[in-house]
């Protein structure tokens, strides 16, 4: 069994991590870290989870982390993240960071988006970005992984047939993201409350989203096709669960857009958590948040608007599996030898 701790246990994506691990058959979790919740147990943090496993919530030493743990995963925030990571790199076997702390490899950028999150180049050098679907090969033995962001995740599904896979040069990219309140986290803030959240579409970044930084440094250092620019626009609507990221491309390359269906299932072919929509297949015809929740699917469609010389990408994920909990299990999975979907498996909910 593959020893386990998680950090940031009281939080969303620490509950789910909780969900996630202890159902997992290859994971034995071994230790729960926190700072204001230590003493408590898994379920007094998170109703759901109604189980006995003799932990509770502890104050994190590098030593019981190191002496108890194969992999630890940090659901903390990017400066609690950039801290723990400097501490645990070397005497912990794989650390998997699932803040902003080591997403943006650039330090121009991560000044920039995460000025708090203080960091050495050469510890952010050593993570990999742990997307599978795009780095699977670079994850075996990763010590260090940084999983992205929900948004930025379902961007970079999104658009890498585009640049990795055709090889075109987008001359802009413009994104509208819409998810949950979940997105937020636990922290109390008055336009997240109920009577102002409920029913509303309330932008919350409009003219700008560190997602869309992660995005565009990710693509930079991947190659081979180029993104002139690419800016982002944030909702925040009354769901819970569940994010849209709909990407629009603009190119001065040829596009076809049957070959741009066909390069989609081409690219994602054999990538079982990635599902490729065709816009007649179900009831709901293009990918919808309903249709993924409490899944690690993201499902992704592609459509060419002539008239607008535009290519649209439509990426729907559950925010706190695909794009938080459930990605950081299939990075570890492909990190110790594990087939990617074990532990893994649920079908979405729906309705929800």
């Amino acid at each position: 069994m593959i020893r386990v701790g998680i950090v940031g246990a009281s939080g969303l994506t620490g509950g789910d991590l909780i969900r996630l691990v202890t159902q997992h058959p290859d994971l034995e979790l071994t230790f729960l870290g926190g700072n204001s919740s230590a003493g408590r147990r898994p379920a007094q943090l998170h109703p759901g989870l109604r189980l006995d496993l003799g932990l509770t919530v502890e104050h994190v030493t590098a030593d019981a982390v190191a002496e108890r743990c194969d992999v630890v995963f940090l659901a903390t925030p990017a400066p609690a993240s950039a801290e723990l990571a400097a501490l645990l790199a070397d005497r912990v076997p794989c650390v998997i960071d699932l803040s902003g702390a080591f997403r943006i490899r650039t330090p121009r950028l991560h000044e920039r988006w995460y000025p708090k999150a203080t960091r050495s180049d050469a510890l952010a050098d050593r993570f990999v970005y742990g997307v599978p679907e795009l780095v699977g090969d670079q994850l075996p033995d990763a010590p260090l992984i940084s999983v992205p962001g929900c948004y930025a995740t379902a961007i970079t599904l999104g658009l890498a047939p585009l640049t990795l896979g055709l090889g075109l040069n987008l001359r802009t990219v413009l994104v509208d993201g819409k998810s949950g309140s979940s997105g937020g986290g636990l922290q109390l803030r008055v336009p997240d409350l109920h009577p102002l959240r409920n029913g509303a579409i309330a932008p919350y970044a409009p003219t700008g989203h560190r997602h869309a930084a992660e995005v565009s440094d990710f693509l930079e250092h991947s190659k081979p096709g180029t993104v002139g620019s690419l800016t982002m626009s944030a909702y925040g609507v009354s769901h819970v669960r569940g994010l849209l990221a709909s990407t629009y491309a603009f190119t001065d390359d040829a596009v076809d857009a049957r070959e741009l269906q066909r390069a989609y299932l081409r690219f994602y072919k054999g990538h079982r958590f990635v599902r490729v929509r065709r816009h007649t297949e179900t009831l709901i015809p293009v990918p919808d948040p309903q249709a993924v929740l409490g899944s690690n699917f993201c499902d992704v469609s592609v459509l060419h608007d002539e008239e607008g010389g535009r290519i649209v990408v439509l990426a729907a994920l559950d925010n706190l599996v695909k794009g938080a909990a459930g990605q950081a299990v299939q990075a570890m999975n492909l990190r110790f030898g594990l087939p990617e979907e074990t532990g893994l498996t649920m079908q979405p909910v729906m309705p929800a």
